[in-house]
């Protein structure tokens, strides 16, 4: 019988950054994850590193740190990061007014960024239509990477550097303390012992702690998000946000004048589905566009619906076409995340006698915030 100092359960970002936290404390280190690897949100997302996006409070602190983390780690190896910054375009004067006011409050927090007229814009992405924009706002210091890439990379560094130990293709039935020891039962019958449990599976910890799931409040949101097929005539380096993004984003609320915002009517289908318009070139030249946010209650979730709602889709790249201009619009592929967001636009975190610690509902900030949240955590679990 081996005991761990820790076992993770969930592959997933937050999981594989718990892990990663405490391998660097020299801790042992056991990860389980039910499928052969992530399967979820952590690889259905843009890869966009935005702190610029988040509230300024602790979660842009966690971002500015994730940015460290991912940089470091990819100086031992290849995670795909690319340090192209993050451009948000203001569409109109409202939107411009915002990112003057969000430039002096990212001063105040000593995070460059760089506001940007119609001639620097357009010398920048000779692809944005001109009608569009009014300027924009850059931070240089953000990252993207290729999600589907990046997990897989840290993990199997974790293994090969740093002695993680990994099983896939395992389910956790049952995760108790006995004799103040955390004891962890998979399906397939064995058993596995360690000092501190992590529960980093999204919603589905109900399956361990119905009890607990149940206070939780956490909503499950759906978004859609498509891919174009590769235009290697066409180069996109960067974050790419809208003004919608602006209009959505957690940081730009801190204005003074976000609460002046007045929104045109044909915005309203687009706040309906909350959609707001992204794009990231992929390392292939491929562009992917999105996204949208649909809600349900975690006990609720089937609600949601099951296919791609081309109706929404239309939405994103209608939007997408006034903001851009590319020699094809040709979709290769159309497909749904699904996240679980606390109540709070938070995190949910519960702990069970400073030995079981579960952590989830961290919502669409994950790949952004998760690598500098989960050393906080690993420190509040190992404190």
């Amino acid at each position: 019988m081996k005991k761990f100092d820790l076992i993770v359960v969930g592959a997933g970002n937050l999981g594989t950054f718990h892990a990663y936290h405490a391998l660097l404390k020299g801790k042992t280190v056991l990860m389980i994850e039910k499928d052969s690897e992530p399967m979820e949100a952590t690889v259905r997302n843009f890869g966009q590193i935005v702190p610029s996006g988040q509230a300024l409070d602790n979660w842009f602190e966690y971002g500015r740190e994730s940015l460290g983390i991912y940089k470091n780690i990819h100086t031992k190896t290849d995670i795909t990061v690319r340090q192209n910054g993050t451009y948000y375009f203001a569409s109109d004067d409202q939107e411009m007014n915002l990112l003057e006011e969000t430039r002096a409050l990212f001063k105040l927090q000593n995070y460059p960024a760089n506001l940007l007229n119609r001639k620097s814009c357009y010398a920048r992405f000779q692809n944005l239509n001109s009608d569009y924009y009014k300027g924009g706002l850059f931070f240089p210091e953000e990252i993207s990477v290729e999600p589907r890439t990046m997990i897989h990379r840290v993990r199997q560094l974790l293994i090969k550097d740093f002695g993680l130990e990994f099983l896939p293709n395992t389910v956790v039935k049952n995760c108790e303390i006995e004799y103040g020891i955390c004891k962890v039962q998979t399906a397939d019958n064995q058993t596995y012992y360690a000092e501190k449990v992590a529960i980093c599976c999204g919603y589905e910890f109900k399956i361990l702690f119905p009890e607990i799931f149940k206070t939780s409040q956490m909503k499950v949101c759906k978004l859609n998000m498509m891919q174009t097929f590769p235009l290697p005539d066409v180069r996109l380096d960067g974050n790419i946000l809208s003004g919608l993004s602006i209009r959505r984003y957690d940081s730009f609320k801190s204005c003074i004048s976000y609460h002046k915002l007045t929104t045109p009517d044909w915005q309203k289908p687009y706040q309906q589905w909350g959609i707001h318009i992204l794009f990231k070139q992929a390392l292939n030249g491929s562009i992917i566009i999105g996204d949208s946010h649909e809600y349900a209650e975690t006990d609720e979730n089937a609600k949601l619906p099951l296919g791609i709602d081309m109706e929404i889709n239309e939405l994103i790249l209608k939007e997408a076409k006034r903001m851009i201009s590319l020699p094809k619009w040709n979709i290769q592929n159309f497909w749904a995340g699904y996240y679980a967001q606390s109540i709070d636009g938070g995190v949910f975190e519960h702990n069970i006698s400073n030995k079981i610690y579960i952590a989830t509902g961290i919502g669409g900030k994950g790949m952004t915030t998760g690598a500098g949240y989960s050393r906080k955590r690993i420190e509040d679990i190992f404190s």
